[in-house]
């Protein structure tokens, strides 16, 4: 395994993405004290503004970490019970049998059977995953609307269960972290995202990294172009778009050098325990948003090679937690939101660092079967990380 940052072939790798199709992408790599920065594409393809590496960022569920660590962090207090049901604690939203079986763990790390309320909050992806029934006509009618997490909550707790308490694989599924924002409230008295901000943002000393309260990105930062598989011809920008839908789940605005600068503190016990962050990488088989069967902790999980690692959601881990992570390993989360994506993974020995975002999403046709069909930009993607993370 090389250590060494090569600049010239991360640069020609991130150009290489754009030249696939990506709009417009930003990174950051660390190696012990070796710092690179790029950015390839423009942030707006209308002026043909350039993307650079120091912009802002909507990152999508990596907002999962943060919460589980500001969670565990009052774990560690006495104020919650990793196993403990959530019904003790929100006997309202989650009443019955349903509350008792449900414990605080199995929600940070999906295994709860709680159903995605997505599909329930917009109704053009009512038919989700089923994706040539979907259509992305929901995402102009709530650009500007202020959900409720209580509705959300509701649709998710009341929508046929996704499968059964404590069952594995589990079901990666928002309507987990909503609940987890709404525990913190409950156990702090204070809001989940200044919960968030006082106890992981700070102590992490992160400058430009918030839970925004309205639609737009304050600073520097790209439009954010969706397609939504080729149903929206050309990508539409969706950059101003109110994030009440996934608040403490995945609202977070953040650049590549904070997100590096949050795991780098995280998996050096500075921001949770050791003990909790042991407890952060035990992980357990997950079904993704993708379909796919992957390795999740408690808003963690690892990736040993970057062959299928997308930025639009989470990434595949071969690491066998009994064995623990071994230096190829490498831990963090991925995230979308409408247009925009992010992945950052840190090496277990903290020494080697990722962060990317990219400008467009969902870019990928349909293929005749309903299945999204490989695009140029997934392959070039890999070997972008492939170069990032290993050299």
């Amino acid at each position: 395994m090389k250590d060494a940052l090569d600049c010239g072939a991360l640069d020609a790798a991130i150009d290489r993405v754009h030249r696939a199709g990506m709009p417009g992408l930003f990174a950051e790599v660390r190696d012990g004290d070796q710092v690179w920065r790029g950015a390839a594409g423009v942030a707006d393809v209308a002026t043909g503004r350039p993307v650079v590496a120091g912009m802002r960022h909507r990152v999508g569920s990596i907002t999962k970490t943060f919460t589980a660590a500001a969670v565990l962090q009052q774990v560690e207090r006495g104020r919650i019970g990793l196993d403990t049901p959530i019904g003790r604690y929100l006997p309202k939203l989650v009443p019955g049998e349903r509350g008792e079986a449900i414990t605080v763990r199995m929600l940070l790390n999906h295994t709860s059977g709680l159903a995605e309320y997505l599909p329930y909050a917009y109704p053009s992806l009512k038919a989700f995953p089923v994706l040539a029934e979907t259509g992305p006509e929901s995402l102009d009618d709530h650009r500007f609307t202020r959900f409720d997490p209580l509705y959300l909550i509701g649709r998710g707790v009341t929508a046929p269960p996704a499968g059964t308490p404590g069952g594995t694989p589990g079901l990666y599924s928002n309507t987990n972290y909503l609940l987890l924002g709404r525990l913190l409230e409950q156990v702090t008295g204070s809001t989940a995202e200044r919960c968030v901000t006082r106890d992981v943002i700070e102590r992490a000393g992160l400058r430009d990294t918030e839970l925004p309260t309205g639609p737009h990105i304050d600073g520097p930062h790209s439009q954010l172009y969706e397609s939504w598989f080729g149903m929206i011809d050309p990508p539409r920008d969706y950059s101003v778009f109110d994030m009440s839908w996934v608040g403490p789940s995945a609202s977070l605005i953040s650049t590549v050098a904070d997100l590096n600068r949050f795991y780098a503190a995280l998996l050096a016990g500075k921001i949770v325990a050791p003990s909790s962050l042991a407890q952060m990488r035990r992980t357990v088989p997950v079904v993704s948003q993708e379909g796919r069967v992957i390795e999740y902790g408690l808003g963690l999980h690892p990736m040993d090679a970057p062959t299928d690692a997308p930025v639009d959601g989470p990434v595949d881990g071969t690491d066998d937690p009994a064995e623990g992570p071994g230096r190829g390993t490498f831990w963090g989360h991925g995230g979308t939101v409408w247009g925009g994506g992010a992945l950052a993974m840190t090496r277990a020995d903290g020494r080697r660092q990722m962060a990317v975002a990219v400008n467009m999403q969902r870019g990928n046709r349909l293929d005749s079967a309903g299945r999204p069909q490989p695009h140029p930009v997934d392959e070039a993607l890999v070997a972008f990380y492939r170069v990032a993370m290993y050299g």
